[in-house]
């Protein structure tokens, strides 16, 4: 009986470092003395494999001293992200009649048409409709990948779920049905094909070719582990060739029968009409998609062979046992308890936990600065966290070690296509500030001038910009620029470069639709006049261009509208599929890669960073438009496929000679969950455990952030000299000086005040600004028109305060209540009258000029003075008065009842808070408004006799000013504790490093 023919199906062990290990045996097999391995085609999964594998066989030359090296012709044929291009074999002339790839931003605007024209008055607009087009695009490519036609849509597998599905489910089925099927008519009047679908095509030629005329070169296929049906039967005619190979990475043939049983069908279906993939699949294990490949490929497991060959960079052979013992299946997880400790032994490896992200990063790169000691000693940090390997590259700056991270960074967040970002937010938010100050002060900006002479004028602007949020639009910007113009007269020319270039944005955002590509014409000519050809300069505004053109080209075409202020989620959405990798220039033994660039690499030493569950595997998502029980009618694999991935990403990680197995116990949400597979790991070495943990570089991260240990800092209490204590004091500031002197210090005799904050929220001392100048225009009024009315006052203030619409819509009906209330009071006096309103006051007391200012003064029927204070909220108490903290209203009794009101006469002995808060009983028809006497008064048991408020204010002032004023007591922090103190300071006097320890008498 003949010998049945194997295919040439060949397994690299994790342990063995599949790039080096690869290359030492394909030398030695392929090489020709003339030609070299000219003659040799491999087949690899990514571009970033190419540079891998091309790496390899240079330090192979090396190691073995040879002077010269003719490469293989290597051809990328993709991975699972279909994020790679086709090399020159599998795309060659002889294809011709293989229609080209569709333009990916070109079907993204037609599918998105095609929605909308499918869903009607029901279809999103702009951003959203772009998404879930999108979201189509890419489930359609999932379909494609895995071999599936429009057609089984509508096959008994499908039709017979439709019924048990959610009425949502069923909707985004039947749409989904519809525009695929107008997608594929509309390809054919285009002679196009979608690039998965062109890649199955060109797959399928390259195999019916192969097979018919087998190439007279040898063929191999490395590291190419997608299980797409087309590219399974390519492999399956390159293991049958003469000269052919297909060499798989990490594929474990140590695995027991019944563990590879255990994984599940893997797309082999036991019966027919059954599906391909069950419920209870292992498709979390490293293998599963391993055996998928295999199945659809035809191929036995008895019939991989191992690859006899070791890289520069192998482990210990025990490793690859204890990597298969680590992801066995739940059934077959229970040996543990039985496993020997040889099999449990993972010399090499450390696990090491951190306390937060930054933490983990500055020991990672310690770990990392350690090894670089070490000659020719290469390290790699594979991470799925971004943000992390960022963290990463940045303290090894500090070392002058540039480690570039190789995955690369989303569009949106590199200087370039974040000032695009910035300019489209800008226009949605109509220049509010805090948009427009981010990128007018944005790195590439400076309008053509030089940048420092930019930032002093944007500083200047910034300054007077702060405060509460005021109506959109460049009109406060253009206010503090005619302000400040007389002073500093360069900010004209600044204003007048912004104006320029946002002012067309701020138009197009008054349109409600406006073509997409007319908004990115005004974004791209805005970024010019803003940053001029810097914009477009190094890596990432060479990206931005080419996206930009290609987006605009597109959109142009396709006559795709859009509101503009959705224009910024839009390229958002879009740019954050584009990955901007740095230019080559890093160190050359330090790499970080992402999950995709970490296949097949090796190095001496690798890290895995970020083991917490979310990150290392990633979350699982659900289809949007596909439910997942019709993906397992259509045999395709469910989510969690993706997470078998990275277990395998991790197992051939694992496999170097020396890993650390990293994680930090929190991140930027709270505790953090440690990864499934690190919890694997600790399992597995049990009682070992602690003796593999990771613990110098982590007490040396600590110790780097670590201060000396300071002694504790002291209550504030500083002790000016007599001259600087010189000072008035306002009606206001007595309060500040006996319940917390120190307040008074830092604002008086220091003069530091706090800034505003950008866009703030309206706060009290704002609004009370606004209602004492709308009340004092009013009564003003009044003198010459007793009719005057207080609303159309109201609007024009508000308006000149440019206040914010939605703050207008919000406070001003409450505001507008509780003035109507003020003005019904007020005409309807018969037993007094105003005097003055908004009137300065001073004396000399004890030798210090005391001032202040009374809100309105009236004259009462017995002829004495009301002196009235008026309030945005709730006014102060009678028992604060009684406390000495609220003894503003006295003070300016004092000032009257000595003639400092510029000459009104008469004694002071009303005083009142009119509050503009909530009404406190049902008598006030407006809701708002009433009147408070901070005095016992009426049925209050307790505050100040109202013959005793003058004396007691002035007994306290003598106080404040004996005190601090005249004498040398210390402007103490807090000094009475019961004082409601304002937060102004707090930072200043360092609050919290002292309140603690003033318990029990401590004085520190």
């Amino acid at each position: 009986m003949a010998e049945r023919y194997q295919p040439q199906v060949y397994s690299i062990a994790a342990h063995r470092g599949f790039a080096d290990a690869l290359v030492a045996g394909l030398v030695p097999r392929y090489s020709d003395p003339e030609f070299g391995l000219a003659r040799l085609t491999l087949l690899v999964p990514s571009s970033r494999a190419r540079r891998t594998i091309a790496e390899a066989f240079i330090r192979h030359a090396g190691e073995h001293t040879t002077p010269g090296l003719l490469m293989p012709r290597m051809a990328v044929v993709g991975d699972l992200d279909l994020d790679e291009t086709l090399g020159p074999l599998l795309d060659p002339l002889g294809a011709a009649d293989v229609p080209p790839a569709i333009d990916p931003q070109r079907r993204l605007f037609a599918l998105a048409q095609l929605i909308g024209e499918t869903m009607g008055d029901e279809a999103p607009g702009g951003a959203t409709l772009l998404r879930l087009a999108r979201e189509m695009g890419a489930t359609m490519d999932r379909l494609l990948v895995e071999g599936v036609g429009p057609e089984e849509l509508l096959g008994e597998s499908v039709l017979g779920l439709f019924g048990l599905l959610s009425g949502h489910w069923q909707q985004s089925l039947h749409l989904f049905a519809s525009v695929q099927a107008q997608w594929l008519a509309q390809l054919r009047e285009w002679d196009a094909l979608d690039a998965a679908a062109r890649r199955n095509r060109l797959f399928d030629w390259a195999a019916s070719r192969w097979k018919q005329t087998p190439p007279s070169t040898p063929v191999v296929a490395a590291g190419v582990t997608s299980a797409a049906p087309s590219l399974a039967r390519l492999l399956r005619v390159v293991a049958d060739l003469d000269h052919g190979a297909v060499i798989l990475p990490d594929f474990d043939l140590t695995m027991p029968q019944a563990v590879w049983d255990e994984l599940g069908r893997a797309g082999a279906t036991p019966e027919p009409g059954a599906t391909p993939f069950a419920r209870d699949d292992a498709v979390t294990h490293p293998q599963y998609h391993l055996k998928l490949l295999l199945n659809r490929m035809g191929v036995a497991r008895g019939e991989v062979q191992p690859w006899h060959r070791k890289g520069l960079a192998a482990a210990p052979p025990e490793r690859s046992h204890a990597i298969g013992s680590l992801f066995l299946p739940p059934e077959a997880s229970k040996g543990w308890v039985d496993l020997l400790p040889e099999k449990r032994r993972l010399s090499g490896l450390r696990t090491m936990t951190c306390a937060t992200p930054e933490e983990e990063a500055q020991a990672i790169a310690l770990l990392v600065r350690e090894a670089l000691d070490e000659p020719e000693r290469r390290v790699a940090v594979v991470t799925p966290d971004r943000a992390l390997a960022r963290r990463v590259v940045h303290h090894l700056d500090r070392w002058n070690i540039a480690a570039d991270d190789s995955a690369g960074r989303p569009l949106s967040q590199t200087p370039a296509g974040r000032l695009l970002l910035l300019l489209a937010e800008v226009m949605a938010e109509d220049a509010a500030p805090v948009p427009l100050m981010g990128l007018l002060a944005h790195p590439l900006v400076d309008g053509g001038t030089e940048r420092g002479t930019w930032l002093r004028q944007l500083r200047r602007v910034e300054r007077h910009l702060r405060g509460p949020r005021q109506a959109g639009g460049l009109v406060p910007l253009a206010k503090i620029a005619a302000r400040l113009f007389e002073t500093h007269p360069r900010v004209g020319a600044w204003y007048a470069v912004v104006e320029q270039a946002l002012m067309p944005l701020l138009a197009l955002r008054q349109e409600e639709s406006a073509p997409l590509a007319e908004v990115l014409d005004a974004l791209a000519e805005a970024g010019e006049a803003l940053c001029g050809e810097k914009l477009w300069a190094r890596e990432d505004g060479r990206a931005l261009s080419a996206f930009v053109e290609d987006l605009r080209l597109h959109a142009r075409e396709a006559g795709f509208a859009l509101a503009p202020t959705e224009t910024g989620i839009a390229l958002r959405d879009a740019m954050e599929q584009v990955a901007v990798r740095p230019p080559y220039g890093g160190h050359a033994r330090v790499q970080i890669l992402g999950l995709l660039e970490s296949r097949m690499n090796r190095a001496e030493l690798v890290i895995c960073a970020g083991l917490n569950e979310g990150v290392w595997p990633t979350r699982g998502g659900i289809d949007a438009l596909l439910a997942p029980a019709v993906l397992r009618a259509l045999g395709i694999p469910g989510s969690d496929f993706r997470i078998g991935l990275s277990a395998h990403d991790l197992a051939g990680a694992m496999g170097a000679p020396e890993v650390v197995l990293s994680r930090s116990e929190r991140d930027e949400a709270g505790p953090a969950i440690p990864s499934r597979f690190l919890l694997r790991v600790q399992a597995l070495l049990g009682e070992m455990q602690p003796r593999y943990e990771e613990r110098e570089a982590v007490a040396l991260a600590r110790a780097m952030t670590r201060a000396p240990a300071a002694e504790r800092y002291p209550r504030p209490a500083p002790d000016p000299a007599p001259e600087q204590r010189d000072v008035d004091i306002s009606a206001t500031a007595l309060d500040r000086l006996l319940g917390d002197p120190y307040q008074f210090y830092a604002g008086k005799i220091m003069g530091l005040s706090d800034l505003d904050a950008l866009d703030a929220e309206p706060s009290a001392l704002w609004q009370g600004n606004v209602a004492h100048t709308i009340l004092q225009r009013w009564h003003e009024a009044r003198e010459a028109d007793p009719a005057a009315s207080l609303a159309p006052i109201m609007d024009a203030v508000l308006d000149e305060e440019n206040a914010d619409p939605l703050m207008r819509g919000l406070w001003q009906p409450r505001l507008e209540a509780a003035l109507r209330w003020i003005e019904d009071q007020v005409t309807g006096y018969d037993d007094r009258r105003v005097l003055a309103v908004e009137k300065k006051g001073a004396m000399t007391f004890e030798g210090v000029q005391v001032h202040g200012r009374a809100d309105r003064i009236d004259r009462l029927e017995d002829g004495g003075l009301a002196i009235i204070d008026y309030k945005t909220g709730k006014p102060p108490s009678a028992a604060m008065v009684e406390q000495g903290f609220a003894l503003q209203l006295g003070i300016l009794g004092l000032i009257a009842e000595r003639g400092g009101f510029g000459g009104l006469s008469g004694d002071p002995h009303g005083y009142e808070y009119w509050s503009l808060g909530k009404a406190h009983n049902d008598d006030n028809p407006f809701g708002f408004g009433y009147v408070d006497i901070p005095l016992k008064v009426g049925r209050k048991t307790s505050g100040v006799l109202p013959e005793e408020f003058l004396p007691l204010t002035a007994e306290k002032l003598t106080l404040a000013i004996g005190r601090f004023i005249k004498g040398r007591d210390p402007f103490t922090a807090r000094e009475n504790p019961d004082y409601p103190a304002y937060d102004t300071y707090d930072q200043l006097m360092r609050l919290d490093e002292w309140i603690a320890h003033q318990d029990g008498g401590e004085d520190a």
